[in-house]
């Protein structure tokens, strides 16, 4: 599954998918919300309370893979002046939708995480929550792209899928528990429809993908956050759940900085 075909099932799917993604997904993370809020993942981590970006106010923010952009909102709350870009128009639209709602503006694009339409040196932070990466076919290029349009100093920090998720079928209950696929195997997830065109993808990457993907486009890994499933939540969200979260993670936060020469 080349750059291309990713591109296509993803924008497809995500735009056929729009309405029921937020009605199962929009309120646990704030799309509705008067503000939006910023999520990083199924185990609810709130950047509110973690700062993994840092002090954002006065900051150029781009989020990518922002769907309907809740994060992004979030930000402008807090003083950064954020963008939001995503492949479908979709889930743009339902971000427009909230923004009306709600009386306030976050500027969208339209546009592939492996091409992004910006200048070099023209944010200070980039971050992701479940958008992009885990779907395009050449996450080491989103990664080359996002440190262009970093000026030095910049942030970037992104969740994903935990890689070790892979190896264990994709369910919530007992059958997720058991290891049956290998870690190492980077062929991709695909479904297709009836007449065998591919409709949704996902890519996997190990670790230590991820971080030579990251070193290799001129940046600094700080950090990998691996959440904690809190006593709290009793949600499922696909593969997500209270069962797999007490054994194993199910999200990897990367954090990386670009060197200031």
């Amino acid at each position: 599954m080349g750059s291309q075909a990713s591109d296509r099932a993803s924008r497809s799917w995500w735009d056929s998918d729009a309405d029921e993604y937020h009605r199962t997904h929009g309120e646990f993370l704030g799309v509705g919300s008067e503000k939006g809020e910023f999520v990083w993942c199924p185990e609810g981590l709130h950047e509110g309370d973690v700062h993994l970006l840092g002090d954002v106010a006065g900051k150029d923010v781009l989020e990518v893979g922002c769907g309907s952009a809740p994060c992004a909102r979030w930000l402008g709350t807090q003083g950064a002046r954020a963008v939001g870009l995503d492949i479908s128009a979709g889930m743009l639209g339902k971000g427009v939708d909230a923004m009306a709602a709600a009386g306030d503006s976050v500027p969208l694009v339209q546009a592939s995480a492996e091409f992004l339409p910006f200048a070099d040196a023209s944010f200070d932070i980039a971050c992701s929550a479940f958008g992009a990466v885990p779907f395009v076919a050449d996450s080491a290029r989103v990664m080359r792209e996002v440190a262009r349009v970093l000026r030095p100093g910049g942030v970037w920090v992104f969740a994903v899928n935990h890689p070790m998720r892979w190896i264990f079928p994709d369910d919530p209950g007992p059958i997720g528990l058991t290891a049956s696929i290998p870690y190492f195997d980077r062929t991709p997830y695909v479904e297709f429809d009836a007449d065998g065109t591919p409709t949704y993808v996902e890519h996997h990457r190990t670790i230590g993908d991820r971080v030579r993907e990251i070193v290799a486009a001129g940046l600094e890994v700080r950090d990998i956050v691996e959440p904690d499933w809190p006593e709290w939540l009793d949600r499922e969200w696909g593969q997500w759940s209270p069962l797999r979260g007490q054994l194993f993670p199910g999200t990897a936060i990367f954090s990386a900085r670009k060197p200031l020469t």
